[in-house]
């Protein structure tokens, strides 16, 4: 069984969308595939309470519990191998990763970012999108390497930037589209 590891920050909608596209579409049977574990870094986060609604295990490495990022990263990879995953998802995990860990986990770890990659890696996509003009924005699904938001894309969707838009108008638009091109792009890793 190809076993996926999901890891959140805070609501959870894509881990919610990647979790409910495998319950629908038998990845278990398809694939050979589950999603075992979610796990947050923050305890507060509500997409636990979500994962725990669809029947999923969960578990918190709280990062303000550890002195350095390479101690956080150790826990949480110790964390993850005890699932042995063919897959770590980043949905939503608001950490930089230190190098050791994508090294660790090579070929294995996905994120999606909200913008058109190369474009606006980082933070405050949207508004910085908006800002410069841009006529479209959108979503990035790519694999994680040691240099943030440049892994090589997977999949990606465009929405347009329409007159009025604001930061959050456009962000829900986005995550529309995040919501379809998360898990189509895992279902295209796991036929591989």
């Amino acid at each position: 069984m190809k076993n996926i590891v999901i890891l959140i920050s805070g609501s959870g909608s894509n881990m919610a969308a990647i979790a409910q596209a495998a319950q629908r579409d038998r990845w278990h049977e398809v694939f050979g595939a589950r999603v075992v574990a979610v796990i947050s870094n923050r305890p507060a986060a509500t997409g636990l309470a979500l994962a725990q609604g669809l029947g999923l295990a969960t578990q918190v490495v709280d990062h303000t519990h550890f002195e350095s990022r390479e101690a956080f990263d150790a826990a949480l990879a110790a964390a993850i191998d005890a699932h042995a995953p063919a897959l770590v998802v980043l949905a939503g995990f608001m950490r930089i990763l230190t190098p050791g860990f994508v090294r660790r986990f090579e070929d294995r770890l996905v994120n999606i970012h909200p913008s058109l990659l190369p474009a606006f890696p980082g933070l405050n996509t949207h508004q910085r999108a908006i800002d410069s003009g841009s006529r479209f924005a959108g979503a990035t699904v790519h694999r994680v390497t040691a240099a943030l938001d440049h892994g090589p894309i997977l999949d990606q969707a465009v929405v347009p930037i329409l007159p009025g838009d604001s930061a959050a108008t456009l962000a829900a638009r986005v995550l529309s589209q995040e919501h379809l091109i998360y898990p189509r792009a895992i279902a295209s890793l796991l036929k591989k």
